[in-house]
């Protein structure tokens, strides 16, 4: 990167900022500024102006206000036992003022990115262009090819533990300063993630304030592509094929014979190795392996020390795929959800 490059000052525009205010949901409530939505898009043509000033001084200074570097947190039930913590996902409620200026600088971020080449072609969530179904369209395509002409395939999904949670920010900033990104913006996020302070709301409950020391806040615009910049060097050297929708991974090869298994296994170490530099852990007993093919040898796999648990049946990105490639299992289960859409109906 050359020193213009990073002294470029950042020129956030009014008609940008007037764009996104035009653009706002105009009902969502529970952001710490206590300022309701709506006013803000009825007024989108009157406060763009001032927004912008404040927006272009904080960012080419890289003073992040107290007030947007602290979240109100709603735990969402995912699954599971409702009395275990562990099943909720910890969704942060943060400024919506300066949730506009994270999709302003989003979208600069990604401009930078493709200007340097360093787009992730194997990342497919929170990517424009791509989605659940490219994902999968394109990874069973070069599954069901190989099996199609008679190979043994072995595909192992991986699950990192709380991986929004726990990505480290030292290794982030680091990686953002490699990838060509404008300086000022780079400072900015550091400071944007540099004490930032949550508590929990659970039926009108307040917990106490606890500082974030680690992850990005789930909720906010820019959590999900500093966390793909994160891993895009995650197993770049892959032999088999790897594809990732955020942090769902998954990995697949033909496993014909003894080398073919020790290729995915060595695929695999480099993985475990990158999680332990980057300081991310997997969740060993999330991570399974399926067999495929009538010939398959069901050859075993370790995640480090721990043995991959074999599994006839994945949900993969709201898909079931069993180890047949059969999706009856998913067509019955939407079936069942038209039916009950149906009854209510009637």
């Amino acid at each position: 990167m050359t020193k213009g490059n990073e002294d470029m000052e950042v020129d956030i525009t009014i008609s940008e900022v007037e764009a996104k205010l035009e653009q706002l949901n105009g009902t969502k409530l529970g952001d710490p500024d206590n300022l309701h939505p709506r006013i803000l898009r009825e007024l989108a043509h009157e406060i763009a102006s001032p927004l912008a000033k404040i927006f272009n001084e904080s960012v080419n200074s890289g003073v992040v206000p107290y007030d947007w570097r602290i979240a109100n947190i709603v735990p969402i039930f995912k699954k599971g036992e409702k009395s275990d913590p562990g099943n909720y996902r910890p969704v942060s409620l943060t400024s919506v003022v300066c949730k506009f200026l994270e999709k302003i600088l989003k979208e600069k971020v990604v401009k930078d990115i493709e200007v340097n080449g360093n787009q992730n072609k194997i990342q497919h969530g929170f990517t424009k262009g791509r989605s659940c179904q490219t994902n999968l369209i394109f990874f069973f395509e070069k599954v069901t090819d190989f099996l199609d002409k008679g190979n043994a395939v072995d595909l192992i999904y991986l699950d990192f533990s709380k991986a929004f949670d726990t990505m480290p920010h030292g290794e982030l900033l680091v990686k953002l300063e490699k990838m060509g990104i404008n300086m000022k913006i780079e400072r900015w996020i550091r400071n944007w993630l540099k004490g930032r302070l949550q508590w929990v709301i659970v039926k009108g409950e307040l917990s106490g304030w606890r500082e974030v020391t680690s992850g990005v806040p789930q909720g906010s615009v820019l959590g999900p592509i500093l966390f793909n910049l994160f891993i895009t060097d995650l197993s770049t050297k892959s032999r088999s094929v790897l594809i990732k929708f955020a942090d769902d991974t998954k990995l697949g090869g033909i496993a014909n014979s003894e080398k073919d298994r020790d290729i995915i296994q060595e695929d695999l170490d480099d993985l475990v190795n990158w999680s332990n530099s980057n300081r991310m852990k997997f969740n060993s007993e999330k991570c399974k392996v399926m067999h495929l093919g009538i010939n398959n040898k069901n050859f075993s796999y370790k995640l480090g020390t721990h043995q991959l648990e074999v599994t006839e049946e994945e949900k993969d990105l709201g898909v079931l795929v069993d180890h047949r490639m059969i999706m009856s299992r998913q067509c019955d289960m939407a079936m069942k959800k038209v039916n009950a859409v149906l009854g209510c109906i009637r």
